[in-house]
């Protein structure tokens, strides 16, 4: 094989690699589903589909011990739905165990740690000794002589099925006979293969498949099973499954053949008709390219539109207005792409819940809303650990055991539940239990004993709450293998923080916890207002700005040095972010209040001017400037100078502690000072 088709085949390895990890995460979640309900047939169907589809498609692209592997649990699974065998809890343990090997068995394929041989053969002495089912090598032959529709049990229905391999098919490794002996697994088939395609001897490519089969399948699976068969090879084929109704057979009790007008004209389609595919699979570092990309042409677009504004040059300004508006659309598009639904990470976590409950002997249902949220996919990514973190502190501290449950009057089955929304530009994830909730009582006596805060420091239900957080912090009286060693809060609060994000806790004691973690939308590109103080230049997030109110020498007098505005008879509090980051130029006689709605409420932030919204292309400070929790990043302006992106979240925040204990917490923001950063 030459060294292009070499690379081709392992291109579609690859492939196989990436989409039979989705078909695992679909299998564990239907096996944890069948775990709640046993005799959802539904279910089982969908268990056997999975199987199927690994080890047939794994046969395929040579991957034959992950077949073979697959070949027996997919037999159970498959003695399961014709009713030979039942669904148990040992059967589906024994199953979940295989699917960790299979997972192995794949990062081997990738590069990773091999698989233990030990382990598979383990599972299988299991499997076998369960269902008492002999150990069968997979079904390989596919040249056995068709055979007429017969009687089998179960609601058996026909299905005319045309298949015309795309012309790299063999150049990509698959076999078309595999996948013919794959259907021939469903049930009785029958097959005829089209020549019509095949060119003079002279015109031939030894590795491109000319030929294309029309079939007719008796089976008792449905549409999406016999199109399993084909999931790799389909988008760069043409496939038809339709439903096949039985003509009058002839005397042999055969149907008629399909007629060689019809089979040359679908033996040539698929040569001459263009790829119909409705996605495509891109990696995930290309996309990223991509996105900075047109970060990049956000800049250069304001540098355009900041030169067309100088020159007064109608010509240039109507190209300049142009380009801006095609690089917003095409930021618009850029950001859509990398936005996903949340479903697939939570429905991760039903497999840990699962294995928690069994180790820690409690019964707990895992409840998901909001699963259709989408969120960009490099917040997604760092999601797996905080809410891994989170989940197993509620499983071991939060959820009692049912007889505690049970003596509280509480159902015994505890809920655990994972639910997204949107609020404004961010996105709230929530972790709540209905459990014995958070004893703040404890955890500031852990605190006080810590050293973290004084005996007599006055703080609130939410400053106490918040104080597990801290590295190190945990009040279990012994450590167990799930949590108690004070690491789990503290990797959740860094994580979150270095998604520029936040975290709520509400409790109520004997009800339950809720854990809410407030993660921005998108980290590349977010929409923002540009002001100036003196001759620095900050953004503010648009997504939390309310309005833009000026502030005079007069409002300043009327407060009595008090940092207040009265806003339509509300006062609200202000940080004069000059003073805030020790910004020395002379003040302007009107400035402008910038109200904000942040988590601690309404907050003014005064600057000397407001110059206009700023497409912001967020920019990492970098590891010196980690410790700046205010700062949540930089820009790069039109004219090249470089704009910080505020955190009015945190800005309220510090400012409150502020207030509360005379001392700035921000490291990064000025130095620290008693007299504070504002005046309430």
């Amino acid at each position: 094989m030459s060294e292009t088709s070499n690379d081709q085949l392992d291109k579609y390895k690859q492939a196989f690699q990436e989409e039979a990890r989705e078909v695992l995460v679909e299998l564990e979640s239907a096996l944890l589903e069948l775990n709640e309900n046993r005799s959802d047939k539904d279910l089982v169907s969908r268990v056997f589909r999975a199987l199927h589809t690994i080890k047939g498609s794994g046969g395929m692209f040579g991957f034959d011990e992950l077949a073979a592997f697959t070949h027996d649990l997919e037999t159970a699974f498959d003695e399961v739905r014709a009713g030979r065998l039942e669904v148990t809890a040992e059967l589906l343990d024994v199953a979940l165990e295989a699917l960790d090997q299979i997972k192995a068995m794949l990062e081997e394929a990738a590069g990773g740690a091999p698989a233990q041989r030990t382990v598979s053969a383990a599972i299988l002495a299991k499997l076998h000794k369960l269902t008492g089912l002999a150990k069968v090598p997979p079904v390989r032959e596919v040249a056995a002589a068709p055979q007429p529709p017969a009687a089998t049990a179960g609601a058996v229905s026909g299905w005319k099925i045309h298949f015309c391999p795309g012309p790299d098919l063999l150049r990509n490794g698959a076999n078309p006979l595999l996948l013919l002996g794959e259907l021939r697994q469903l049930g009785d088939l029958q097959s005829t293969a089209s020549m019509a395609a095949v060119p003079r001897l002279e015109e031939l490519e030894p590795e491109r498949c000319y030929i294309s089969w029309d079939m007719v399948l008796t089976t008792a699976a449905g549409r999406e099973a016999i199109r399993d068969v084909f999931i790799f090879v389909e988008d760069s084929s043409e496939l038809s499954v339709e439903p096949y109704v039985f003509p009058v057979l002839d005397a042999e009790g055969a149907p008629p053949k399909v007629s060689q007008d019809r089979r040359t004209t679908w033996g040539r389609r698929a040569y001459d008709s263009p790829d119909t595919a409705s996605s495509i699979r891109v990696p995930a570092a290309r996309l990223d390219q991509f996105v900075n990309l047109v970060g990049e042409l956000v800049t250069v677009q304001a540098r355009l539109g900041e030169v067309a504004a100088r020159r007064d040059d109608p010509e240039v300004t109507t190209v300049a207005e142009e380009v801006e508006r095609l690089t917003a659309a095409l930021r618009e598009n850029s950001m859509s792409i990398r936005m996903l639904p949340i479903r697939a990470t939570f429905e991760r976590f039903r497999r840990l819940v699962h294995d928690l409950a069994r180790d820690l002997h409690k019964d707990v249902d895992l409840t998901i809303e909001g699963g259709d949220t989408e969120l960009d996919k490099t917040v997604i990514d760092q999601l797996n650990d905080p809410l891994m973190h989170l989940i197993r502190n509620c499983m071991d501290h939060g959820i009692e055991p049912a007889r505690v449950r049970a003596a509280a009057g509480k159902s015994a089955t505890a809920t655990l539940c994972l639910s997204a929304k949107h609020s404004g530009a961010s996105v709230l994830i929530g972790v709540s239990d209905d459990g014995a909730g958070i004893d703040a009582e404890a955890v500031r006596a852990r605190a006080v004993e810590k050293g973290l805060v004084a005996a007599d420091a006055q703080l609130t239900e939410s400053e106490i709450l918040s104080l597990i957080l801290s590295p190190g912090f945990s009040t279990a009286k012994q450590i167990t293998d799930v949590s108690g060693r004070g690491v789990g809060m503290d990797v959740v609060r860094r994580n979150v923080e270095a998604l520029r994000g936040s975290i709520e806790i509400a409790t109520k004691p004997g009800a339950g916890t809720n854990v809410t973690l407030r993660l921005p939308l998108t980290m590349a590109i977010i929409d923002g207002l540009l002001v100036r103080i003196g001759e620095s230049y900050f953004v503010m997030p648009l997504a939390t700005t309310l309005e833009c109110i000026e502030l005079t020498r007069q409002d300043i007098e009327k407060a009595n040095g008090k940092h207040l505005a009265d806003i339509r008879g509300e006062l609200i509090p202000y940080i004069r972010l000059r003073e805030y980051f020790n910004i020395h130029a002379e003040r302007p006689e009107r400035e402008q209040i910038m109200l904000t709605e942040t988590e601690a409420g309404r907050y003014g932030f005064v600057v000397d001017q407001v110059l206009g919204d700023h497409q912001t292309v967020i920019k990492n400070l970098g590891r010196f400037y980690r410790h700046v929790q205010v700062i949540s990043g930089a820009t790069i302006l039109g004219n090249g100078s470089v704009a910080l992106i505020l955190d009015p979240h945190r800005l309220a925040q510090d400012a409150i502690r502020t207030n509360t204990t005379g001392q700035r917490t921000d490291p990064g923001a000025g130095k620290m000072r008693p007299e504070g950063a504002m005046k309430l």
